[in-house]
Order: C-alpha cells, then sequence, then structure tokens
C-alpha cells in the first residue's frame, strides 16, 4: 500500500502509471466522484505491493534500495528473474512497498439501523464483530427492539459475530442518568433485564452483549460496576462475551457526568473488551478541533492501559467529519460530513487540503456562496494510519469504529494493509 498525497500537476492517469495501476481501480476503491479534478493535498491510496521501476543507464540494485527505502534483498525477492549484476535499460523492476503487518486486529463497527445494503455488504468483511445500534432498556427491565434481522444475516455471512448493544436510551430523546439509575439500584429489575438480554442473544444469534450506559449519576459509579460483574457473570455461564463503552478519561478522578461513574480499573478486570470513545475532542456543538487528535487519545490509551489489561482494549475510531462556520459562535452546530463527502466538497470548492501534524488531521478552509468561511476536519488515509499504529504501540485487542453507516474505503486499505482482521473463528 502507497499513500499518495496530491501535488500540483498530478492527474489520476499519472498516478495509475506510477504505481502500476489502473485509473479505474483507483477510482473505484478511493471513491472518487470527480477523477478530472483533483485537489492539492487530496490523498489516493494505491493498493498494491509493489511499484514499477523502468530501468535507466547507471540504474544499480544498490541505487534503486537506496532511493527507494527498501532492501537488495528484498527487491531480489520481487524480482526472482532479472540479473542483478546487469539490469537491463527499459526493462521493468518492480520494488516492494509498504510495511510488514503489525499482527491480528479485532475490530467492531457500530452500525445505526437502518444501514445501507450496498455498504453493509463492503464493511462486514472487515469486521469481528458488528454491533447494531441498539436496544433500550426500559425502567421496567424491557428492551425496546430494533429491526436488525439483516445485519445479523448479512454479517454472519462475512463471518462478522454480532454483540446486543443495549444503551439506556430514552425512546425520542437521548441518554438518560434517570433511567438507568432505576436500573442501577434495583436488583430485582436487572434480573429482569439480564434475562432479557439473554432471550434476545440465543433467539437471534448474538455472540454477546455491547453495554453502552453514558451519563451516568456519579453517586451510580459502585452500583454500575456491581452490574456489569452480574451481566459478566450471567453471559459467561453460556459462553457470551461481554463489551463495555467507555467514556476518553486521562484520569481516575476525571469530573463530568459523562466520565466519573466509568470506573476503568474495576470495569476492566470484570469485562472481556472495553471500547474506548476516543473521538469528539472536535464535537458536533463546539468549536472547531480535530475529532480524534492523536495526542489526547494517546493520553487516554496510556491511562488506559496503566489499570486495565492492554489485550481487553478497542480503541475508538470515528467515521465522519465536521464543517464549523467561522469564527464560531458558542451554541451553534457543525455540520455533519462523511470522510468522502468531505474530500468532494473540497473539490467542489476548490479547497487545498491541509494537514495537522500535531493532530495527525486533515483539513481545510473555505468560502461559501453566501461569504461565510468555513473549516472542514476530516479523517484520510495518513490520519487513518497513524491513528491505527497505536494499536500496535500500545499492544492493544484492536479498534472500534463509530460508526460503520457510511463506507470509507481508505481506512479498509490501511487497515487491511497493517494489520489481519481476526474473525471468531480464527480463534478456536
Amino acid at each position: 500500500m502507497v499513500i499518495h498525497r496530491v501535488v500540483a500537476g498530478d492527474t489520476l492517469e499519472k498516478i495509475a502509471n506510477m504505481y502500476g495501476m489502473t485509473v479505474e481501480n483507483l477510482i473505484y476503491e478511493n471513491e472518487i466522484k470527480y477523477p478530472s479534478k483533483l485537489v492539492i493535498g487530496q490523498e489516493i491510496v494505491a493498493n498494491v505491493d509493489t511499484i514499477p521501476h523502468t530501468v535507466v543507464m547507471g540504474d544499480t540494485l544498490y541505487k534503486l534500495s537506496r532511493r527507494y527505502g527498501v532492501t537488495i534483498d528484498d527487491i531480489l525477492d520481487a524480482n526472482p528473474d532479472i540479473n542483478p549484476n546487469n539490469l537491463a535499460i527499459g526493462s521493468t523492476v518492480y520494488i516492494p512497498v509498504g510495511e510488514k503487518k503489525l499482527g491480528d486486529i479485532i475490530v467492531n463497527g457500530y452500525a445505526v439501523v437502518p444501514i445501507d445494503d450496498t455498504v453493509l455488504d463492503r464493511t462486514a468483511p472487515n469486521l469481528t464483530y458488528i454491533s447494531p445500534f441498539s436496544y433500550q432498556v426500559n425502567a421496567d427491565g424491557s428492551l425496546t427492539p430494533i429491526e436488525d434481522t439483516k445485519i445479523l444475516d448479512v454479517s454472519r455471512g462475512y463471518g462478522a459475530t454480532p454483540l446486543l448493544t443495549v444503551t439506556n436510551i430514552k425512546p425520542g430523546e437521548s441518554f438518560s442518568s434517570a433511567l438507568a439509575s432505576m436500573i442501577l439500584n434495583n436488583t430485582a429489575t436487572q434480573d429482569i433485564l439480564i434475562e432479557n438480554m439473554l432471550s434476545e442473544i440465543r433467539q437471534k444469534g448474538y455472540g454477546g452483549v455491547n453495554v453502552d450506559f453514558e451519563y451516568l449519576y456519579p453517586t451510580d459509579r459502585d452500583s454500575y460496576t456491581k452490574f456489569l460483574g452480574r451481566v459478566t457473570d450471567r453471559m459467561h455461564e453460556y459462553g457470551y462475551i461481554v463489551a463495555v463503552a467507555l467514556a476518553p478519561k486521562i484520569n481516575a478522578d476525571q469530573s463530568g457526568l459523562l466520565y466519573e461513574a466509568h470506573d476503568y480499573k474495576a470495569i476492566g478486570a470484570i469485562v472481556d473488551f472495553v471500547i474506548l470513545m476516543t473521538y469528539e475532542w472536535g464535537y458536533l456543538y463546539g468549536p472547531p478541533l480535530a475529532i480524534s487528535p492523536i495526542g489526547p487519545v494517546s493520553q487516554v490509551i496510556e491511562y488506559a492501559t496503566s489499570v486495565m489489561d492492554s489485550q481487553k482494549i478497542l480503541m475508538g475510531m470515528p467515521n465522519y467529519a465536521y464543517d464549523w462556520r467561522i469564527p464560531y459562535t458558542p451554541g451553534t452546530s457543525a455540520r455533519v460530513l462523511t470522510n468522502v463527502e468531505a474530500v468532494n466538497q473540497a473539490v467542489d470548492v476548490g479547497a487545498s487540503i491541509e494537514y495537522d501534524t500535531r493532530s495527525q488531521a486533515p483539513y481545510y478552509y473555505y468560502t461559501d456562496s453566501a461569504g461565510q468561511r468555513h473549516v472542514v476536519w476530516f479523517d484520510n488515509a495518513t490520519s487513518t494510519y497513524n491513528r491505527l499504529l497505536l494499536v500496535d504501540k500500545y499492544d492493544l485487542a484492536g479498534v472500534s469504529y463509530w460508526n460503520i453507516n457510511n463506507y470509507f474505503g481508505q481506512n479498509w486499505l490501511v487497515l487491511n494493509a497493517l494489520f489481519d482482521i481476526v474473525k471468531i473463528g480464527d480463534k478456536e
């Protein structure tokens, strides 16, 4: 795999020739809407193992190895038929590119119901787990179901194990602290809820449960941990796994309704996996920022790995972009885009894409037809690549995407170049 960043004068034809690909493949794999219009800073992933080099006078294997940053043995392995002592001028030598894979990775993806059939078909092969979002708990311990039949059928066909995602979202509203508190402080209601979870899992063939209780009262911290212990004990009786979504904390005493009831150390010791929600530094109603800047994401992971087994951790990955009006006015909201739409818009408005090395994220500015200035923060292949390297750096189990409802091909090209995706059958 090669990540090519567009510079002045680049065309798709030129890029395709450079990497020995067809224009059609580049268009399809990178979801390019405007093949004849590329913008400076736009990234294109060439999904190749080697790139062709046409031999010119003076070329030697030593010079090629220095030029491309590979070993002579690597070149020979990729070109078993060449004469290493006499490279024929005009002949093609294939240069190996990319790094060796870093190992196995567990990949979870949240699928908000409904999800487009084509998106699901293209995404499911890249998943270990899929978490249809979401079964909502009720005060009496019952669950409000979702129409998940198609997701379950398709995902299982691709070897992606579904997890029953359970939330404290009040129907028609948002995460409810009060609703969660009623459940967390009543063991009889918990018993009913846990049995209802098991019933859904058995009936529909889920592989376990993914608990996503957010905005809990700080006073419910211990009650939540005990509840998760009860859920895990019951699920493990039948061989089901338990995952839990956690707010992105950098220390045990971090204040705020989102954070205080999530006890990293205690929860990490109980459940099979935790999903760190490492996104939303740049958020819908906040000032313009990178959504998952690598520094703050690393801080969360460093704290998490200091209090729990790193092999229980899935790092959260966002799959969306935000477009803010600037100067930012508190109380106003950004406009949500997909990462692909963000690039298409840059082409539409003629914006050059820049890259912030501190946050490891791309962005661009533009002025709309009404004269309003905007800034857009999103993800591209390079930001995805650098964030995925954290999985290897901190020896994490894998990643979890919020969410997979929009296909982002470059993400999957990068992930598959770096890792082998675990399917549950592989672990047996």
